[in-house]
């Protein structure tokens, strides 16, 4: 019987829609849940997902020396204002009703750590919202507390998204374009892939 492969690298986050993304592309890896604090007071959102990203594979890469560490952060800005994860289910109702029949914009930042190397990259995505009423945005509301904007692309039920620009895993949480330059910058640099 063949030797197990090690994982080509961990993944410095909990989200399930990011490892169903890695999965997809035919990535092995690990999962280390990095624990980073995302309450850091930036409001530019590209500054904002990167400086995430970074931290959380920084964290998990502390703790697994020489191995490859893969952090995200995602978060959704319309009409000037960054949406987060939802506080709670009246904050996602307020988001929601921001959103609707709004263009807005997706961020993810993505980081590949070894030790205190890292490199960085940025997905965005424009997405529009369908223009919904009161009572449906009522009965979304809460359903995605656990996802930048309130909402989820991945959803098929979830009627929010109208139009994506740009590519569908960032929106998601993960844009599988960016990690693979990453991955080849790493390698470039002599780690393994």
């Amino acid at each position: 019987m063949g030797r197990l492969q090690r994982p080509v690298l961990i993944l410095a986050s909990g989200s399930p829609r990011r490892r169903a993304i890695l999965r997809a592309a035919g990535i092995r890896f690990q999962v280390s849940v990095s624990g980073v604090d995302e309450n850091i007071g930036e409001s530019r959102p590209r500054a904002l997902v990167l400086k995430l990203a970074r931290a959380k594979a920084l964290a998990v890469a502390a703790s697994h020396p020489g191995r490859l560490v893969l952090g995200a952060d995602t978060t959704v800005v319309c009409a000037g204002e960054i949406l987060n994860k939802p506080q709670s289910p009246r904050d996602a109702l307020r988001m929601l009703e921001l959103q609707s029949g709004r263009w807005q914009r997706v961020y993810t930042g993505v980081a590949l750590a070894r030790g205190r190397r890292v490199w960085t990259g940025v997905g965005v995505s424009r997405v529009k919202a369908r223009r919904l009423d009161a009572q449906r945005l009522k009965r979304l509301a809460g359903k995605h507390m656990d996802k930048a904007g309130g909402y989820a692309v991945q959803d098929r039920r979830d009627p929010l998204v109208e139009r994506i620009v740009g590519d569908r895993d960032n929106v998601v949480g993960l844009p599988m374009r960016v990690v693979r330059r990453l991955l080849a910058r790493a390698q470039a640099a002599g780690i393994e892939k």
